[in-house]
Formats: structure tokens, sequence, C-alpha cells
């Protein structure tokens, strides 16, 4: 009964809605001349028709995430290695300084093995890709096209009981998780605020983009060979932002029938003019706004987290460090779900920030007490070949990546926001267990089919 009110209630009300805009419609075009502007409203109807077109909107929409990964992806290999270079050419003067100074080892191994390599491990892995994604996305957004992306969605939104305006919630949190929780404020109803709150942590956050490019890049794209790796790891890199927006509006549908019940808003979406993007204050915005603001965060939370690190695999019980002893320890349940015991223990370690996890993996490989420097993306495979991954690796880390637990910050902005320790909890137990439950779903299925 509830369900037929609701539907008759939601019928009535577009009905309402359409009634409203078609007599406004015919009193403006009774009452009021625009010739100048009509070449303008012409454009931005005939392209709405085929930007939120039933059958061209979601085929547009893919095209158009695509292009923007391929262009992030195709683009940041290059700057991001030049930084590398730059960074640890720094390092080898600072260790002449410190070598000069005559301070003790484990001075240098703190602060620069530690401190200064993992803070440059961040800026170079992330500085690019951000460089490019932001002004892209920025790009996009300043056209008019994000109000057309969240126009196609609401639909499925309305389906999974919560509120369209989650479409744009969501989009931000491409960027920043933390941002995109913040964003939920526009949000009026309590129910589905908290609803996008929790569900935000799914959508991937830039944080993690460089690690899902990294091994889309190595394990999927270098299967194929260079003519077509950066298409190929741009296609699992979109199919990976589906299965992520999949998991958004399953579980959004999930919470609504169960802890969170109740009638979805109605919601009014008006569509704004296309307009021409201004260049300079999209780089000025981007880069100020979102850019410095994210690898500022990101830093200050890597470095501690780097020292951190380093002490862990610089401290020997026996003949393991201690990193080593939790690895080793988490090994059989890592295993069980695709992964390693230092897979694991890098997730753990990488709680502050998600874009420090491969650096402290990589460390913890190599077993040297340092995050160290990889000459070429073809020596990091190998050296991840040699601990016996396999795709399935790959691809079972790169979907604990995108499902698991959010970063420290967007965790404590779900406290700061919900002012809820229930809903802190449930943010966090929710796609814990998610994530854990798909890569033992596949890596199980996998392994029975005997596929790797």
């Amino acid at each position: 009964m509830q369900n037929v009110q609701q539907a008759d209630t939601s019928a009535l009300r577009d009905q309402m809605v359409s009634d409203i805009y078609a007599r406004t419609e015919a009193i403006v075009s009774q009452t009021v001349t625009l010739p100048e502007n009509k070449t303008q409203l012409d454009f931005d109807r005939r392209l709405d028709n085929v930007l939120t077109s039933r059958w061209l909107g979601y085929p547009i929409m893919l095209l158009m995430l695509g292009t923007v990964f391929y262009v992030t992806i195709a683009g940041a290999n290059v700057p991001s290695g030049l930084l590398a270079d730059f960074f640890f050419w720094i390092e080898g003067y600072l260790t002449a300084v410190f070598t000069w100074l005559g301070t003790p080892a484990w001075v240098h191994g703190v602060l620069i093995e530690g401190l200064y390599r993992g803070t440059a491990w961040v800026v170079s892995v992330m500085l690019p890709p951000m460089a490019i994604f932001f002004p892209v996305f920025a790009i996009l957004e300043d056209f008019g096209y994000l109000p057309r992306v969240a126009f196609n969605l609401d639909r499925f939104f309305k389906k999974a009981g919560a509120h369209g305006k989650q479409a744009l919630t969501m989009s931000m949190g491409f960027g920043c998780n933390a941002a995109g929780v913040t964003a939920c404020r526009i949000i009026e109803s309590p129910r589905e605020r908290i609803i996008a709150i929790i569900t935000n942590n799914f959508v991937p956050c830039n944080g993690r983009f460089p690690t899902l490019i990294t091994l889309a890049t190595l394990f999927m794209g270098g299967a194929v060979g260079l003519a077509y790796g950066s298409l190929v790891a741009t296609g699992v890199v979109v199919g990976l932002v589906l299965i992520g927006i999949s998991a958004t509006l399953s579980v959004s549908w999930l919470l609504s029938k169960t802890l969170l019940r109740g009638i979805p808003s109605n919601f009014t979406l008006e569509l704004p003019p296309y307009r021409k993007p201004q260049f300079g204050r999209l780089m000025i915005r981007s880069v100020y706004d979102r850019t410095i603001f994210v690898l500022k965060r990101a830093v200050i939370v890597a470095a501690p987290a780097g020292v951190a690190t380093w002490i862990l695999a610089n401290i020997f019980v026996g003949d393991l460090s201690i990193l080593q002893h939790a690895a080793l320890f988490l090994d059989p349940f890592a295993r069980a779900i695709g992964l390693d015991g230092y897979i694991l223990m890098a997730f753990i370690l990488g709680l502050p920030a998600n874009e420090i996890v491969l650096p402290i993996l990589i460390m913890s490989y190599l077993s040297t007490g340092a995050m160290t420097e990889m000459d070429s993306l073809a020596e990091l495979k190998n050296l991840f070949l040699s601990y016996g991954w396999t795709w399935l690796t790959a691809l079972c880390m790169m979907l604990f990546s995108l499902l698991h637990y959010p970063c420290g910050t967007t965790m404590w902005t779900i406290a700061k926001e919900t002012k809820s320790t229930k809903w802190t909890l449930v943010a966090i137990l929710l796609p814990t267990g998610i994530a854990l439950g798909v890569c033992f779903l596949v890596a199980q299925t996998v392994r029975f089919f005997g596929w790797v």
C-alpha cells in the first residue's frame, strides 16, 4: 500500500511539474521576445536532446569518462618520471649534507629515507594525474555537462531509494571523498544525506587512482603491448569506476530498505545553459582550490606515515622486522582474498592516505627499510612478479582499493558531518565487509576454474 501511495504521489508530482513548465512556456512564448538568445536556446535544446537522450546519454557519458582517464593515464607517465628523478636527485645532495654533518645513521634513515622519500613518492605519483584530471574535469563542469550527468543518473538513484542530488556529491567524490562527504550538505533529507555520506567512498578518489592506474597499466595494459596498452588500461579503470557506481547504487538501495527506510524525496533539477569554459579561471581554481589542496593534505598525512613505516621496517625481532612479522601473520587470511600479507599490511599502514599504499608495499617487498625508487614500470612489475603476483593479485588489489574503508581524513569528515559514532562505524565496516567479500568471491572463483 505504501509503495502504491508513493508511486501515485511521484506520478502526481511529475505531472504537476510538467504542467507548470508547459504553462510557463506558453506564457513566455506569448509575452516575451528574446531574438538575440534564440540561437543559444535552440543550441542548448538540440544538445540536451543528445546528451540526456535515453539511448545516447549513457554511451556519451562512458565516452567522456574514458577520454578523461585516457588523457590522464597517457599524459601523467612522463611528468611522474621526471618528478621522481628530480626528487631523488635532491635526495643525493641531502644525503651528502647529512654525511658531512656526521649525523647518526638512524637520523638519516628517519628524516631522509622515511620522511623525505615518503613525501617525494606521494608528490611524484599524485601531482601529474591531479594536474591533468582536475582541469579536464573542471572544463566539463564549467561547460555545464555535470548537471546533465546528474539528470541521467537521477532515475537510478530514485529507484535505489536515494536522492537525485547524490549524483552530484558522488561526482565530487572522484576528486576527494572527504569533499564529497562535505558536499552532501546540499541534500535536505537527513535520511538521504546519511545514505549519500556512507556510499560516497565507493567512487575512487584521487588518492586511489594512482594505484588503480599503475596496476592496470602493468598487468592489464602490459599484457597487450605498448600499442594498445593505454587503451586497455583505460578500459580497466573505467570498468572499475562502473563497479564503484554500481556498488553505490546497490548499497543505497540496501540501506533504504533496511537501516534507513523511508520515502525518497522529490527533486527537480533545472538544467543550466551551456557556456564556453573560462580556461584562465578554471586553471587557477583547479590548481589552487583542488590540486594544491588535495596534495597538501596528502603530504601532511604521508610524511608521518613514512616515518612510522621506516621505524616498523627497521626494528627487528629475531631475524625479521616488525613489518615482516605482521605481514607473515596476515598472510594466510590475505591469500584467501587474493592478496598477500604485505599488501594487506600496506593498506593498514596506508590508512592516513590511500596514495601511500603502493610506496609502503614496495618498501615492504624490498625489505631495505626505506621507500626505494624504481627506475621504470617494468622494474616495478618484475618486483611484483618475484613475489608471486599474477593478474588475479593485481585485480584483487584494485578491487580492495576501490571498495575498502575510507581514508583517515574521510573518516574524520564523516564523524564531523554525521555527529554520530554509529553511522561513522557503519561507513567504515560496511565497505570493508563488501571489499573482503568481493575479493574472496573473485579469488576463489578464479582458482576454482583454474584460470591462474
